[in-house]
């Protein structure tokens, strides 16, 4: 039996990293573009990179509050597939999981 309490705990804490770095990165893509051609060139190769960060950002978070109402609603810990317990070990490395080793 997972412990849910430090799941939840670390959960919310990684949440609040994703939002702060995703605001960081909308920051940064509002910035006005240089008026310099290849500077802004440059910018936008930056910004491509900023944009798969960001989707990547909100995967993840969607998967922790995924996890989280997992939490709420006591399914935590349960493989979705075959409804056994996903192993603390597999928690451990992956807190959003939601498939035991023998489902993935």
């Amino acid at each position: 039996m997972p412990d849910i309490a430090k799941f939840e705990k670390l959960l919310t804490a990684r949440k609040q990293e994703l939002h702060d770095r995703l605001h960081g990165i909308e920051l940064d893509l509002d910035e006005p573009m240089n008026k310099d051609v290849e500077d802004r060139a440059t910018e936008r190769e930056g910004d491509e990179v900023l944009e798969g960060m960001g989707n990547v950002g909100l995967n993840e978070l969607e998967a922790i509050d995924a996890a989280l109402a997992r939490i709420k609603n006591g399914t935590f810990g349960d493989c979705v597939a075959c409804g056994e317990p996903i192993t603390d070990a597999r928690l451990e490395t992956v807190p959003t999981a939601t498939l035991c080793q023998n489902c993935i």
